[in-house]
């Protein structure tokens, strides 16, 4: 570990100020080291207040993610990865995979240049005004349970943003999370699969969520923001947490949640497939997190995949 992230961890797991000869001697460096270290992690932004005979502490790290930041709150020891820019936190985590990564890692970063969404959409991930990540997870379970991965990934958000925030986020289908009217999240899963036994061998979830963003390029409809005070790194660590939570036992356990959250039960819709935009109404979702929906003619049927939007009265 660099002389810089051992410094940030130290400070990060101390809640009064702590030597520069405390500091170095935990490193293994000099207290030269440790004070360039210092400069540096100054230099990123991190608000570290220097006493002479005290020491160094870190003031307030809640606006500014870091790995040792989210690792300090994640109930599982697992890599995690910051980087202040990367075109595609999804991607980086494919690169590391072809590299024969083992284990579950997560990758967060400040900054998407090429941040990607469902069906091939683009999602705006601008600095400093959200949190991007992407977990990898191991599930050892069959295809079919798989694809239930990013309904429960809408729920982990949820739970999250309730349990840190007053917010009262929604879900619309298949996993878009709003709250106050505008979507706030983006979701997109992709698994690499062992088609001679039918299981998958992992899972990427990429999440992105706006937390302040207040202007969008003008071909984003229906976009919104947290708008909540709220600590990065622990919102990161409590959506992987709740995720673990789902991912390690029963699939369908999320399912009522899901269910209750939904913004689209009871609601005239349109779906898209294969291009074909058909009006319906959203009746239920099922044990799968299909949701059923009523044609005009009175037929019904399940919709696993594909676009809705709510039509409005």
């Amino acid at each position: 570990m660099a002389t810089k992230d051992e410094v940030l961890t130290e400070l990060l797991n101390n809640d009064d100020y702590i030597s520069g000869q405390t500091l170095a001697e935990k490193s293994g460096k000099s207290r030269a080291a440790v004070w360039k270290a210092v400069r540096s992690l100054q230099n990123d932004g991190y608000q570290i207040d220097a006493v002479t005979n005290k020491g160094y502490k870190l003031l307030n790290s809640d606006s500014l993610l870091s790995a040792q930041g989210v690792k300090r709150y994640i109930n599982r020891d697992m890599d995690v990865i910051y980087l202040c820019s990367v075109d595609s936190t999804n991607n980086y985590c494919k690169q590391l995979l072809l590299q024969n990564k083992q284990g579950e890692f997560l990758v967060v970063a400040d900054r998407q240049t090429a941040g990607r969404g469902r069906q091939g959409k683009s999602f705006y991930s601008p600095a400093g005004t959200g949190v991007y990540f992407s977990l990898v997870i191991r599930p050892n379970t069959s295809l079919k349970n798989a694809v239930t991965v990013t309904t429960a990934a809408s729920v982990a958000v949820c739970k999250a943003i309730e349990g840190l925030t007053d917010k009262i986020p929604k879900i619309k289908w298949v996993n878009d999370v709003y709250v106050d009217g505008g979507k706030i999240c983006g979701i997109l899963t992709e698994a690499t699969t062992n088609f001679e036994e039918g299981t998958v061998d992992s899972v990427i979830i990429g999440i992105g969520i706006n937390l302040s963003t207040k202007s969008f390029p003008n071909d984003i409809e229906n976009a919104g923001c947290l708008n909540a005070q709220v600590n990065k790194n622990k919102l990161v660590a409590e959506i992987v947490n709740e995720l673990l939570k789902i991912t390690d036992g029963n699939y369908k356990s999320f399912i009522d949640y899901y269910r209750s959250h939904s913004m689209v039960i009871g609601e005239r819709i349109k779906f898209i497939q294969n291009g074909v935009v058909t009006p319906a109404t959203a009746i239920a979702i099922d044990e799968a997190g299909g949701l059923l929906v009523e044609l005009e003619n009175g037929e019904r049927k399940t919709l696993r995949s594909g676009e809705i939007s709510i039509r409005k009265a």
